[in-house]
C-alpha cells in the first residue's frame, strides 16, 4: 500500500506540473488573440475605426450588444476579452462602456439553466430560480443606476482615465512595465497578419478577427478548466468558510472563488443546487454572487496587458471600467439597505411565479436576454 501511495503522489505532482504549463500557454494564446484581434480591427477599417460602430453609439444599443453577445457565448470574461480587443483597434471608450455594463447582464443565463435541475420539485424550484435570477437583478439594477449617470457625467470614464494615468509615459500612450508583452505578441501577430495578407480587400483583416475571437473562446474556456481542476480544493474551502459569515467576508470569498476557477458563471452556479436543496439560504449566497462579478474582472485585465502602442493605454482603461463599474455597484447597492433588498424581492416574487409555471421561465429567458435586446437594438439603429 505504501508503495502504491508513494507512485501515486508523483504522477499527480507530474500532472499538475503539464496542467500549469498549459495554463501558461492558453494565458499566452489569449494575450495574442487580444493583440490579433485589435489588430484586425485596425486592418479593417485604418483611420475609420471610430465609423464602424456607428450604429452602436446610442449607449442603450450598446449595451444592448453587450447582452446579446454574452447571451449566446455565455462567458463574460470572453466578451469583455474581445471588448477590449476592438478598444485597442480604435473603438472609443465612450461606445464600450455600455457594453461591459451589458456583458454582466448576459452572463447569468447559465444559472437560470441550472436551475432547471430542480424543476420536478415545485419548492425546490422556487428556491434554485430565486437563487439563480437574484444575479439578474442585481446587474440590471447596477445597470439602470449607472448607465444614465455615466451618460450624463461619464464618471466612469473619468475614473478611470485616472486610474490608468500613472501607466501613461510622459506625452507617449505606451504604458510603463507592459512594453515586454509586445515582445511576446507581435510576431506571431504579425507573422499571421503577414500570411492573411494574400487575401483580397478586407477579407485577411476579417479573417485576423475570427481567428483572434476564436481564439479569446478556446483560451478562456481551456483556462477555466485547468483553473477549476488545479484550484477545486482551494476554491471549496473557500466557499465552506465564506458562508455563515459577514457580508464583507461572502464578497471577499465570491471574488477570490471566481479567480481560482476563472468563470463567475461557474461560481454563481455552485450556489443554485444547495439552495435549492436548502443546504443554504438565498440571502446568505448574495454577498458571494456580488464578489463573482467583482472576481471575472481579472480576465479583461490580463487582456488589457496584451495591447501595446497607442492604444494600450485605452484597452487598459476599458478593463478598469469593468473593475470600477462591479466594485461601484457592490458598494452603492449592497451598502445602502432598502437597495440592497430590491434584487432580493425581486428574485423572490419571480421565484414564486415560475415555481407556479414552467412557462414564466422561457418567457424570462427570452424577453430578458433576447426579445426586448433585440427589438431595442433594432430600433435604435
Amino acid at each position: 500500500m505504501t508503495s502504491q501511495a508513494s507512485t501515486a503522489a508523483p504522477i499527480n505532482s507530474s500532472n499538475n506540473w503539464v496542467r500549469w504549463a498549459n495554463l501558461a500557454l492558453m494565458l499566452y494564446t489569449l494575450l495574442v488573440a487580444v493583440s490579433m484581434v485589435g489588430s484586425g480591427f485596425k486592418w479593417a477599417v485604418g483611420k475609420e475605426a471610430n465609423t464602424l460602430f456607428l450604429f452602436a453609439s446610442h449607449p442603450v444599443a450598446s449595451l444592448m450588444i453587450g447582452i446579446i453577445a454574452t447571451a449566446l457565448i455565455q462567458s463574460s470574461s470572453t466578451v469583455t476579452s474581445i471588448i477590449v480587443g476592438l478598444v485597442a483597434g480604435g473603438l472609443p471608450v465612450e461606445t464600450a462602456i455600455p457594453m461591459i455594463m451589458g456583458a454582466n447582464i448576459g452572463t447569468t443565463v447559465t444559472n437560470t439553466v441550472v436551475s432547471m435541475g430542480h424543476a420536478r420539485c415545485k419548492d425546490e424550484f422556487r428556491r434554485a430560480f430565486t437563487c439563480a435570477t437574484i444575479h439578474d437583478f442585481f446587474n440590471l439594477l447596477a445597470v439602470s443606476i449607472f448607465l444614465p449617470l455615466e451618460i450624463m457625467s461619464g464618471f466612469l470614464e473619468k475614473i478611470s482615465g485616472w486610474l490608468v494615468a500613472p501607466l501613461i509615459f510622459e506625452g507617449n500612450l505606451s504604458m510603463k512595465g507592459l512594453d515586454f508583452m509586445g515582445t511576446l505578441t507581435t510576431p506571431l501577430v504579425n507573422s499571421t497578419k503577414d500570411m492573411l495578407s494574400t487575401l483580397t480587400g478586407n477579407w485577411g483583416a476579417i479573417a485576423l478577427i475570427v481567428i483572434g475571437i476564436t481564439l479569446i473562446f478556446v483560451s478562456i474556456t481551456m483556462m477555466g478548466t485547468l483553473m477549476r481542476s488545479l484550484m477545486v480544493g482551494r476554491a471549496k474551502e473557500l466557499l465552506h468558510s465564506a458562508i455563515g459569515h459577514s457580508p464583507i467576508h461572502g464578497i471577499l470569498s465570491g471574488t477570490i472563488v471566481t479567480i481560482l476557477v476563472q468563470s463567475s458563471s461557474t461560481t454563481t452556479s455552485l450556489m443554485v443546487p444547495l439552495v435549492g436543496t436548502k443546504v443554504l439560504k438565498v440571502r446568505d449566497v448574495y454577498p458571494f454572487t456580488l464578489g463573482a462579478n467583482i472576481g471575472t474582472c481579472v480576465t479583461a485585465l490580463l487582456a488589457a496587458t496584451a495591447v501595446t502602442g497607442l492604444n494600450a493605454v485605452f484597452a487598459m482603461q476599458i478593463a478598469l471600467v469593468h473593475l470600477a463599474f462591479n466594485v461601484l455597484a457592490t458598494l452603492l447597492i449592497f451598502g445602502i439597505p432598502f437597495l440592497r433588498e430590491i434584487p432580493l424581492k425581486c428574485a423572490e416574487v419571480l421565484g414564486e411565479i415560475a415555481a407556479k409555471t414552467k412557462l414564466a421561465v422561457i418567457a424570462y429567458l427570452g424577453l430578458v436576454f433576447i426579445a426586448i435586446p433585440a427589438g431595442i437594438l433594432l430600433m435604435t439603429k
